[in-house]
């Protein structure tokens, strides 16, 4: 693109932008105040927020090519470096010209110039998707993190599996720019700790030896403790901090969920007796400190699902199995988990032909235990679009009402958290109906619909060498934290009121 026809193309975009912003200022007619008018004015404003999204996503492709262009020519003009002093040295140049142009830190020019080197280099799909405003900035942003370290074909895969629908084996669910980046994150690091080209074992390996605590000051008298710790530890910390702290919830509580949280962990750190003001009881010293001590870690009281492909617990295979609210694992400490019987860890064993879980199902008004932790499997977090909470925080809701006819069956039933089981009951925001692999999606009083994300299940790997287990299908007990037929479950008394 010649200088001058991009300064003009960037001017004119700068004017239709003042023209709108200029039209919607403009003092609004108040129309015949019926309904319809209302309506359309609110359906008009959420398709120019839309759209606006469309263009802000559009234009960060432009910023992208500009900003790759611009680093060809000024390599151009410096000409090749003679040595490495003088490659970093153009390096440093041609970053603090582009952050001073855009009046930024040299680290956030820096950055950019990286995202656009790899978007332009490595990742045609993703630069295509954005420059057609099918994904956000941040959506970009989280592929060029998420495929960092991986080979080109590794990246390849990783976005095809997301933005081609011609893909072998497209994602499910919604598209990928329509979850919210937070969530598409977490959906591009699951598929990528399943399809990297080295095994989680040993990248696990690695993360062990780097844990570690951090401590960062803060303003207000405040300070950050963060702890860099393998995830069965984390997740079952975090879990066992919840369950205690709602566990002090109460009519008198005036502490937020996260307030309480803090002040258990704190409690629990500084091994005193944490009471329901806030107080404790002294302080003594946390036992079993120092190098080597992680295997030590004693196992949380909080409930948390292992889904486990059943060839990797037999040793076959060393496919990646699931922590609930976290992601994959190494199958070496899923097995380890399940061999100690820890209390907190229930095994969930996977159906080797498809990568599914068996259905659970009742039919009285009360949910099981078995089947609540199901549909923590089929959901993994609430089903509202863009909610992060996870699974062990839900509630169970009758999608059409036990009163209406409708049954306590997996295909009738959502997991939203408390704030959107809120929500569904206090407006006119429904569900749709759920199936046993899908949560429910959402319509919107606007009338548009939202469908959910849900887990991407794929078939286990096969060994090499296949154990004589199969005759006429599987024959494995394959959920043994619930199937009805073969362990009734009880109810857990945290059915809360919904439509009845």
């Amino acid at each position: 693109m010649e200088r001058r026809a991009a300064v003009k193309a960037a001017e004119a975009l700068a004017a239709s932008a003042s023209a709108l912003v200029a039209s919607l200022r403009a003092e609004e007619s108040p129309g015949s105040g019926t309904a319809d008018p209302l309506r359309q004015s609110a359906d008009d404003f959420l398709d120019g927020l839309a759209q606006v999204s469309r263009i802000d996503a559009q234009v960060a492709a432009v910023r992208i090519h500009l900003a790759g262009r611009y680093v060809g020519a000024a390599e151009a003009l410096l000409g090749p470096p003679v040595s490495p002093e003088e490659h970093t040295a153009q390096e440093m140049s041609i970053v603090a010209e582009v952050s001073c142009a855009l009046t930024v830190s040299e680290r956030t020019g820096s950055a950019l110039l990286g995202e656009a080197h790899r978007l332009r280099s490595v990742l045609p799909l993703t630069l295509a998707a954005l420059e057609a405003g099918a994904i956000s900035w941040q959506h970009a942003r989280v592929m060029v993190d998420e495929t960092t370290n991986l080979d080109p074909a590794g990246a390849h895969a990783l976005e095809a599996h997301f933005l081609d629908p011609d893909d072998p084996n497209p994602a499910r669910g919604c598209p990928a720019g329509e979850m919210t980046p937070g969530r598409f994150r977490a959906k591009a690091r699951t598929w990528r700790e399943r399809h990297h080209p080295d095994s989680i074992e040993q990248r696990h390996t690695k993360g062990v030896a780097d844990r570690r605590v951090e401590y960062c000051p803060d303003r207000d008298g405040m300070a950050w403790i963060s702890a860099y710790l393998p995830a069965d530890q984390a997740s079952g910390i975090w879990a066992r901090t919840t369950a205690d702290a709602r566990a002090l919830q109460g009519p008198t509580e005036i502490r937020t969920l996260s307030q309480l949280r803090a002040d258990v962990l704190a409690g629990l750190l500084l091994a005193a007796d944490l009471h329901t003001d806030g107080t404790t009881d002294g302080a003594g010293e946390l036992a079993g400190a120092g190098a080597g001590c992680a295997g030590r870690v004693p196992s949380p009281k909080a409930q948390v699902l292992v889904t486990v492909p059943v060839f990797a617990l037999m040793g076959l295979t060393e496919e990646p199995a699931t922590l609930d609210g976290y992601g994959p694992i190494p199958p070496s400490m899923a097995r380890r988990l399940i061999a100690d019987g820890a209390e907190s860890f229930h095994r969930v064993l996977i159906d080797p032909r498809d990568g599914a879980p068996l259905e659970i199902g009742r039919t009285s008004y009360r949910i099981t235990k078995a089947l609540r932790q199901w549909l923590r499997l089929r959901d993994a977090k609430c089903p509202f679009p863009g909610c992060s909470n996870q699974s062990l925080d839900n509630d169970a809701d009758h999608i059409l009402a036990w009163a209406d006819g409708g049954t306590t069956g997996i295909s009738n039933l959502g997991h939203p958290c408390r704030r959107h089981h809120r929500l569904r009951h206090t407006s006119a925001r429904t569900p749709t109906q759920p199936t046993k692999n899908e949560p429910p999606g959402w319509n919107s009083p606007a009338g548009r619909h939202y469908q959910s994300e849900h887990p991407d299940w794929e078939p286990p790997h096969w060994p090499e060498k296949q154990p004589e287990l199969l005759s006429n299908g599987v024959e494995l007990g394959l959920l043994d934290c619930g199937d009805p037929a073969h362990q009734p479950g009880q109810p857990d008394g945290r059915d809360v009121p919904d439509n009845r």
